[in-house]
């Protein structure tokens, strides 16, 4: 059995700062008011509708991510109806064959750590990953995931307008969500306000949480291969 930690990887190209010209432009229809485009417009324009509450207009620019996390989380995820999601599947994956190393890998849960909680956790997995891999004698993958635990590692691709990401950060860093969501929604959402400020930067977020557990954000190309850690 692995374990591995969170992560998230964002590709470069997706947080384009030219994204922002392209709403202000956009956005402009509304009023008519192109010619008063200018070369530091964009934000201080963009910011004044997001204060009225004219979000509408930024719902025309996406981003996506890959989120790798467990099972749990990921059902939390694609509760967002206003999203695209592309998520590997224990209905096909069949976690005994060589390619995945003949186990599973299971997401560690940071607040077990040190604990004796942490002890009982791992012995649940792979207890749960002998009987997963028992079942595959007599049964498909599809039938054997039943007694995957929800600690699986799984990879969801996530595709948001930049309205549903405003709205997904409320929600899951606030204080109130599932402590391994915020683990790694928080340190998404500060990587969305480093790089475009006027659309983050009014997003709160639980500053309580350890920064020791944020999960790591990734810059990669635009086929999430790494060419970068971001540091926050």
């Amino acid at each position: 059995m692995i374990i591995e930690q969170p992560r998230v990887l964002v590709p470069e190209n997706a947080l384009d700062a030219n994204l922002i010209l392209r709403l202000e432009r956009y956005a402009r229809v509304c009023y008519k008011s192109e010619a008063r485009t200018g070369a530091d417009t964009a934000a201080p324009f963009l910011k004044k509708l997001l204060e009225r509450g004219h979000e509408s207009v930024i719902e025309h620019e996406k981003i996506t991510v890959l989120i790798i996390a467990d099972r749990g989380i990921s059902h939390e995820i694609v509760r967002h109806r206003i999203g695209s999601y592309s998520q590997e599947s224990t209905r096909y994956c069949n976690y005994s064959k060589d390619s995945f190393g003949n186990e599973i890998t299971v997401i560690e849960p940071f607040f077990f750590a040190g604990r004796e909680a942490y002890n009982l956790w791992e012995k649940a997995c792979r207890v749960a990953e002998k009987s997963y891999l028992e079942l595959l004698k007599y049964s498909s993958p599809q039938e054997a995931r039943s007694v995957l635990p929800n600690s699986l590692k799984t990879e969801l691709v996530v595709t948001y307008n930049l309205r549903e990401w405003r709205h997904f950060f409320r929600l899951r860093c606030s204080s109130s969500a599932h402590p391994q969501m915020r683990q790694i929604a928080i340190p998404l959402l500060l990587l969305f306000r480093k790089r475009l400020p006027v659309l983050f930067e009014d997003i709160n977020y639980d500053q309580n949480f350890p920064g020791k557990y944020y999960a790591r954000v990734i810059i990669t190309d635009d086929f999430f291969h790494e060419i970068g850690r971001e540091e926050l």
